[in-house]
C-alpha cells in the first residue's frame, strides 16, 4: 500500500522539511570550494617550486663565485702574478661566468686551479671553459670537462665578453646548470606531480559527478512523463471497468462478470505501481515536508491492523501483535508512518512461504521504541542485504518464489526513516525469515 503523499503547504508549526536529493546548489557548492581549493594548492605549491629554484639557484651561483675567487688565488701562486684585488669575478648570465685576471697565465694552470676549485666546492657539474686571446681577439684554449665521461675539446668557442677593460681573462659555462638544480629538486617535482594528479583526478570526478546527474534528471523526466502518460489510460480504464460492471447483463453472466472483476483488480494493481513511481519522483525532486506530532504507536497499529489483516489473509495467513510497550508514544507524521507499516506487512506477506505467519512487534529499549515486523519468509542472502533498501533493488530469486514489484517499498521506508532520525536495521536468514526493526526515541 502506498498512500498519496500530497501535504497542504501552509505553515503549520509542526511541519520539517527535509531534502532527499543532491540539489544543483550544493553541486555548485561543491565545485566552486573544489576550485578554491584547487587554485589554493596551486599557488602555494608553485610559490614552494619557485622558492625551492631560487634557494638551489643561489646556493649553486654561491659555490661557483667562491671557487672562481679560489682559482685565481691559486692561478696568482703558478703563475707568479698578484690577482686583482676586488670584483674580478663577474656572472654574465645564468651559467656563464667570465674572470678578469688582468696578467698572462697558462692553459693547463688553469685547468688545474678551477678542478682544485670545483673540487673543494663540490661542484661536480660538466663544465665549458675558454681563454680570451688577446692578440687574436678570439677565445681560444678551451675544452669540455665532463665528470661522468674523458674530456673533450670545444665543438665551438665560448661566447666572447665584450668589455674593453678585459684583456686577460676566462669564461667558464654550465651547459647543464637547469638539469642539475631540477635533480636537487627531486622531492618538490615528485609532490607536484602527485598534486597535478589528484587535481586532474578531482577534475575528471567533478565532470563524472556532473554527467551522471544529467543522466539521472534524464531519466527521472522520462519515468515521470511515461507515468503520467499512463495516468490517463489507466483512469479511462478504471471508469470503463466500473460502468461495464454495474451493468445488469454483465451482472448476470457469471463468466463476464468474473472477467470485469480481473480488469478491475489488475487496473487498480498497475494505478498502485504508478502511484509509487510518481510519489518516488516527488521525494526525490521536492523537500519532504513532515507533519510531525506525538502519536501512540500502539493505538495507531491497532487501528490500521483491519486493513493489515486483509492483506495476510488473502495468503490465508496469520498476523499476531505483540505491542508490550511501555508509554509508546513518539514523534512522527502519521501518513508516513502508516505507510512504513503498510509496505513493511506487504513486503512479509509477498515473500512468505506458502502460509504467512507476521508477527507485529512493538517494545521497549532503554530510552527507545522498536517496533519490528517479522515474517517466516524466504530470507535475504548475507551478500544482498546491505543494498535491499536501495532504489530498485530487488532479490534475485529465480523461478522459486516469484514477486512482482519495482523495489520501491524498502527504499521509502529507508528514505522516511532517514528522515525521520530513525535507526533501521535488518536480521535476515534464507528459509528462516526476516526481521525489520525501526528504532525510534521515545517520548517522555
Amino acid at each position: 500500500m502506498w498512500v498519496n503523499l500530497t501535504r497542504w503547504r501552509g505553515g503549520r508549526g509542526g511541519e520539517v522539511k527535509h531534502s532527499t536529493s543532491m540539489n544543483s546548489s550544493i553541486i555548485r557548492r561543491v565545485i566552486v570550494l573544489g576550485a578554491v581549493s584547487i587554485l589554493s594548492l596551486l599557488t602555494v605549491q608553485t610559490y614552494w617550486v619557485l622558492r625551492t629554484w631560487d634557494i638551489q639557484e643561489r646556493e649553486f651561483n654561491r659555490r661557483v663565485n667562491q671557487a672562481m675567487f679560489d682559482a685565481v688565488i691559486d692561478l696568482g701562486k703558478l703563475s707568479d702574478f698578484i690577482p686583482p684585488s676586488d670584483n674580478f669575478v663577474r656572472q654574465v648570465s645564468s651559467n656563464y661566468w667570465v674572470v678578469n685576471i688582468e696578467n698572462p697565465f697558462e692553459a693547463n694552470n688553469l685547468e688545474f686551479s678551477l678542478a682544485k676549485a670545483f673540487q673543494q666546492q663540490n661542484l661536480k657539474e660538466d663544465y665549458k671553459y675558454a681563454i680570451f686571446d688577446c692578440t687574436s681577439d678570439q677565445m681560444v684554449q678551451g675544452k669540455l670537462i665532463k665528470y661522468t665521461a674523458l674530456e673533450e675539446p670545444l665543438a665551438e668557442p665560448l661566447q666572447k665578453h665584450y668589455d674593453s677593460s678585459f684583456i686577460y681573462y676566462f669564461s667558464v659555462e654550465f651547459p647543464g646548470k637547469t638539469s642539475n638544480i631540477l635533480t636537487n629538486m627531486w622531492i618538490v617535482i615528485f609532490f607536484t606531480g602527485l598534486m597535478i594528479i589528484t587535481i586532474a583526478f578531482f577534475i575528471y570526478t567533478m565532470f563524472v559527478i556532473l554527467r551522471q546527474k544529467q543522466l539521472s534528471e534524464l531519466q527521472r523526466d522520462f519515468i515521470n512523463n511515461m507515468t503520467h502518460e499512463f495516468k490517463t489510460p489507466i483512469s479511462t480504464i478504471n471508469i470503463s471497468t466500473d460502468v461495464f460492471l454495474q451493468n445488469e447483463k454483465v451482472q448476470g453472466d457469471a463468466r463476464l462478470s468474473r472477467y470485469s472483476g480481473i480488469i478491475k483488480e489488475q487496473v487498480l494493481r498497475l494505478n498502485t505501481q504508478v502511484e509509487k513511481v510518481l510519489q518516488l519522483a516527488k521525494i526525490e525532486r521536492d523537500n519532504i515536508e513532515l507533519h510531525v506530532e506525538e502519536i501512540n504507536l500502539a493505538e495507531l497499529i491497532t487501528s490500521i491492523s483491519p486493513s493489515i489483516e486483509l492483506k495476510v489473509n488473502d495468503k490465508k495467513g496469520i498476523l499476531h501483535l505483540d505491542l508490550d510497550a511501555v508509554n509508546p508514544l513518539v514523534k512522527a507524521d502519521r501518513l508516513h508512518l502508516t505507510n512504513i507499516l503498510h509496505n513493511l506487512v506487504d513486503n512479509a506477506v509477498k515473500y512468505s512461504k506458502d502460509i504467512p505467519d507476521i508477527h507485529i512487534r512493538l517494545r521497549n529499549e532503554g530510552k527507545s521504541l522498536l517496533l519490528s515486523v517479522e515474517d517466516n519468509g524466504i530470507g535475504i542472502p548475507k551478500e544482498h542485504q546491505k543494498r535491499v533498501f536501495d532504489k530498485f533493488y530487488r532479490v534475485p530469486t529465480g523461478n522459486v518464489h516469484n514477486v512482482k514489484g519495482f523495489g520501491l517499498g524498502l527504499f521509502y521506508v529507508k528514505t522516511m526513516c532517514q528522515e525521520h532520525r530513525w535507526k533501521l536495521e535488518l536480521h535476515s536468514e534464507p528459509n528462516k525469515g526476516t526481521t525489520i526493526t525501526i528504532r525510534m526515541p521515545q517520548k517522555k
